[in-house]
């Protein structure tokens, strides 16, 4: 496995995400924002975040599987979120965990969650950015 996760001693232990991620592979895989948006670029989930955040992280799998990778492989997410407000955290645990189930991965990864006014269309709700290590 080309990519590292730990929670090193000295920070916090979060059990959602991981601080570090040492990427020992050979390429470098940077994917453009995922949305929830379907293979023919149809509205995923319109209104409901976490059928967003499912969509979305399944999409980043879609990405690197066509460069012979997957989930996994990721070493650092970020997470665009319109107006995040502590009462999507449980919306959101509930998208990651229906994606990783889907795509059979662990999805605890570094990660950076970021509030916004909007994103490029107005029925998006989520949007994740992925940076990957494959061997």
């Amino acid at each position: 496995m080309p990519v590292e996760l730990l929670n090193p001693d000295g920070l916090p232990k979060p059990e959602i995400y991981r601080q570090v991620a040492v990427a020992t592979g050979t390429r470098t895989v940077y994917l453009a924002g995922q949305v929830a948006r379907n293979a023919d670029g149809e509205p995923v989930g319109a209104g409901d975040f976490a059928a967003q955040v499912e969509q979305a992280y399944v999409n980043v799998d879609t990405a690197l599987r066509a460069v012979g990778g997957s989930f996994a492989d990721v070493a650092k997410l970020t997470v665009y979120v319109v107006d995040w407000s502590e009462e999507k955290l449980a919306a959101l645990g509930e998208g990651v965990g229906r994606a990783a189930a889907r795509m059979g991965v662990d999805p605890v990864k570094p990660v950076t969650l970021l509030s916004v006014a909007a994103l490029g269309e107005p029925d998006l709700l989520v949007e994740v950015d992925a940076v990957a290590v494959l061997p």
